[in-house]
């Protein structure tokens, strides 16, 4: 039997059939006349049912998609089930009998039709299905062609054999029944008498529940939508009494200040004392107070909440101690003092032992790192806002940025082919511009013969200045110069090129990758991360902040921090998401400064309410392990001048040390 066809079967079974009925009131006669041209009709359909197929194509899916659900729920809803389309199946409205009888009068294949109580729809048989019914009530196979009496295949190579498969003789048990078996089943019905194996009851559902039911006890709501007790009133306490004790009886003048307050705020019940229950009058509020508590069993929602005992210690996530995690820096030990004017800038020479810092005064100073001398000033003459020195120790300058120009200064240490190869670097015989981008208009490099050093020229105010690991290259940011925003400048040859990408936003700070050429550019709202060889954006992370004000890349190169003006501090690992790994919010005011430390797993923070917060920050090479953020120190000792706080900090290239510049003219060195 076909797949197809024993399922048209088992859909024939569970339905109303009236084939035996037809058969019994006499249409036999129908089928007798037709037996003798189906007889002859079944040799010439068994030719063909060979090239019959039972694929599962022709099957037709059931109206209904209910499944195993007894259609005894459906019996007093209007519908029997959803379709696939997820759409009721609505009933359909049953004929009397008198109908049915006028029917099957006019139509002479309406005993043909049975009725589908699964989709509540009448089929009709077709000639096929007839047969197979037919067949089926006589004891036959349901296909014609099928040979009950095929002969047999020995499935047994009996060539050149010479002993038969077993000539052992038929055992005894198999022919007289099992004395165990009958032990067993003694065994079975004295425990089911004496009561040690029950079966299970059919559960009777109740056909009547209590309507006014005890509120307390909802056992027999199990099976309905959750239900909720009302919460009780409060019951009455000392003040309630007719007899209280002094201590709750107002005095007259707490009466009249009740009459001061605003009805929301007035004691609901005033104590009053009485010498009897006889004395004490009919409650002048209890109709209102009745009427209240309907309105809020009746209009407030109730919400049945899961209570989670949980200790509050065991949500704190578990960081070392900061005992373990040393050194970094926690006490002042030098303070630099000289400048006249807050150090807006500081910047420390890549071997750790000059220290350099741009002034509100107008100069620049280089001070010797552990003894505080000021070795050097140059006296620019108007606010210096960056300075920064170069990485390569062999190439001693230092880039200042003064308003919209942008100093490469000549410090003077190094040996004297060191310093030869400076002058060499600095000489520029007449003002050079690119040409071939129409560089003049915007930018130019110019021989300052005052100081003996690079003036290049800005159409805008410079508001950040980045140096590349190798030494020649020079990022400059200029937040209002729009398309020519960010310019990178490259020493030896003296030229200039703009950014080649389309800047979204204004631009605020710009990083070089620590050993990849990636650039870094961070605007008010975001941080894009751009392949300079490629050419081509990389990646956009969202900071989620109101404004960035500053950005510091790991030495590793794989995270990065972002400080803001509302004082939250963001870590990115962007090998693992766009957004921020971590959010901190530790200054109270706009952060200034963000820097990362070198060798030491530490960044700090600075911010214009006079401290710097010191971090640890572990980056793991697995990457499976998630960077480890613990807050260590915060560094005080700075005082607030003009609103402004700390301006910068910078850490120290080898030691874990860091230096901060205030508004209040002074540079601090903090130690460990």
């Amino acid at each position: 039997m076909s797949h197809q066809e024993s399922q048209k079967l088992d859909n024939v079974n569970p339905l109303e059939t009236r084939v035996e009925d037809v058969i019994e009131r006499g249409d036999n006669d129908f089928l007798d006349d037709n037996h003798d041209q189906d007889e002859h009709s079944e040799s010439s359909q068994s030719n063909q049912a060979v090239d019959e197929s039972d694929s599962s194509e022709e099957e037709v899916a059931p109206r209904n998609t209910i499944g195993d659900v007894p259609l005894e729920w459906y019996k007093d809803e209007k519908h029997i089930g959803y379709d696939i389309a997820g759409r009721k199946i609505t009933k359909k409205e049953r004929r009397d009998k008198l109908d049915s009888f006028l029917a099957s009068a006019d139509d002479s294949k309406n005993w043909r039709k049975i009725y589908d109580e699964y989709n509540d729809e009448e089929v009709e048989l077709t000639k096929e299905e007839i047969k197979h019914i037919r067949r089926l009530l006589k004891g036959k196979a349901p296909h014609a062609e099928f040979d009950p009496y095929a002969p047999y295949v020995d499935w047994f190579k009996w060539d050149d054999a010479k002993h038969p498969l077993s000539n052992a003789p038929e055992p005894k048990r198999r022919f007289i029944p099992s004395k165990w078996e009958s032990k067993k089943v003694v065994e079975y019905v004295r425990a089911i008498r004496k009561g040690l194996i029950k079966f299970d009851q059919p559960k009777e559902e109740p056909r009547f529940y209590r309507l006014w039911g005890d509120d307390s006890s909802s056992a027999d709501r199990t099976k309905h939508l959750a239900y909720i007790p009302p919460p009780k009133p409060k019951l009455p306490g000392h003040e309630e009494s007719y007899n209280p004790s002094l201590e709750y009886i107002p005095t007259q003048e707490e009466i009249n200040s009740y009459q001061l307050m605003y009805e929301e705020d007035r004691p609901k019940f005033i104590p009053k004392k009485f010498t009897s229950f006889r004395s004490i009058p009919a409650y002048e509020n209890a109709i209102k107070d009745s009427f209240e508590r309907c309105l809020d069993l009746y209009l407030c929602p109730r919400v049945r909440k899961k209570r989670i005992n949980i200790d509050p210690e065991s949500l704190k996530p578990k960081l070392p101690r900061r005992n373990d995690l040393r050194p970094y820096p926690s006490t002042c030990y030098l303070e630099y003092r000289g400048h006249e004017g807050a150090v807006l800038s500081i910047s420390v020479e890549p071997s750790g032992q000059w220290i350099a810092s741009g002034s509100k005064d107008g100069t620049v100073r280089i001070w010797e790192v552990e003894t505080g001398r000021c070795l050097r000033v140059w006296e620019i003459g108007e606010a210096v806002q960056l300075v920064a020195w170069n990485p390569l120790p062999e190439l001693p300058v230092l880039a200042a940025s003064v308003g919209a120009d942008v100093l490469i200064l000549n410090t003077g240490f190094g040996n004297e082919e060191e310093q030869k190869r400076v002058k060499e670097l600095l000489h520029i015989g007449t003002p050079t511009s690119d040409d071939s981008d129409d560089m003049s208009s915007f930018l130019s490099w110019i021989q300052d013969e005052k100081y003996d050093c690079i003036r290049l020229r800005h159409y805008r105010t410079v508001s950040s200045i980045e140096w590349h690991r190798k030494g020649d290259y020079l990022s400059t940011v200029m937040p209002a110069g729009e398309s020519r925003a960010i310019l990178i400048h490259q020493l030896s040859k003296r030229l200039t090129q703009r950014l080649p990408f389309k800047l979204h936003g204004l631009p605020v700070s710009s990083v070089f990758h620590p050993t990849r050429s990636i650039f870094f550019v961070a605007t008010k709202k975001n941080v894009r991360v751009y392949d300079l060889l490629k050419q081509k954006l990389i990646k956009k992370l969202e900071t989620q902040l109101r404004e960035v004000s500053s950005i510091a890349v790991h030495p590793a190169g794989d995270n990065l921090i972002v400080g803001s003006k509302e004082g939250k501090l963001c870590w990115f690992d962007m090998d693992l998401s766009s957004k921020p790994y971590k959010t901190l919010k530790c200054h109270p005011k706009d952060i200034t400064k963000v820097a990362f430390h070198r060798s030491y797993p530490l960044f700090a923070s600075c911010s214009d309410d006079c401290t710097a917060y010191i971090f640890h920050g572990m980056v793991y090479a697995d990457l499976n392990q998630n960077p480890l953020i613990v807050p260590l120190e915060i560094l005080r000792g700075h005082t607030s001048y003009d609103g402004r706080g700390v301006m910068d900090c910078k850490f120290h290239p080898r030691q874990p040390w860091l230096f901060t510049a205030g508004a209040d003219s002074s540079i601090k060195l903090y130690c460990h």
